[in-house]
């Protein structure tokens, strides 16, 4: 099981993380692990995904992949733990799921701190003394499930 924070949770299962620039480190503990549960205080829970998205990038070739982004607008800022640039990607965007494709499709993009539900095994939120469970809603083919619980 993997344990981690977030900066936004939407109510869709997406998420942003990594805002300290570790989002590549944690997406892999996260993948690696049967569960990835999710903490936030209630101020995290937001109606949608809204920037900055940090980014990790490859220094080679940094300014092609600048320009070829550039309709995102990026941000970048110092190195990462990984070695790799960090931007932050402050341009809107409507679907987070078509910006992961659109990132996850660009050669040198190293990883993004955005996820999906489909990462996500459970949501807890602390709001004072009380701690609430959020369903996540898993895409499964065309058909949104929520995935079985233990």
């Amino acid at each position: 099981m993997a344990i981690d924070g977030a900066d936004q949770v939407a109510p869709s299962g997406w998420l942003i993380n990594g805002g300290g620039g570790a989002h590549s480190r944690e997406e892999i503990v996260a993948a690696a692990a049967d569960r990835f549960v999710v903490i936030v205080s209630a101020n995290k829970l937001v109606g949608r995904i809204v920037p900055p998205v940090p980014l990790e990038l490859f220094e080679f070739g940094l300014a092609a992949r600048l320009a070829q982004l550039g309709d995102l607008r990026l941000r970048v800022v110092p190195r990462s733990p990984d070695a790799g640039i960090i931007a932050g990607l402050t341009g809107e965007f409507d679907d987070p799921e078509e910006l992961a494709v659109r990132l996850s499709l660009t050669a040198g993009v190293v990883d993004r701190g955005l996820s999906g539900p489909a990462l996500v095994s459970d949501v807890l939120v602390a709001g004072g003394e009380q701690i609430e469970r959020i369903e996540v809603p898993v895409r499964d083919g065309a058909h949104l499930i929520h995935r079985r619980r233990s």
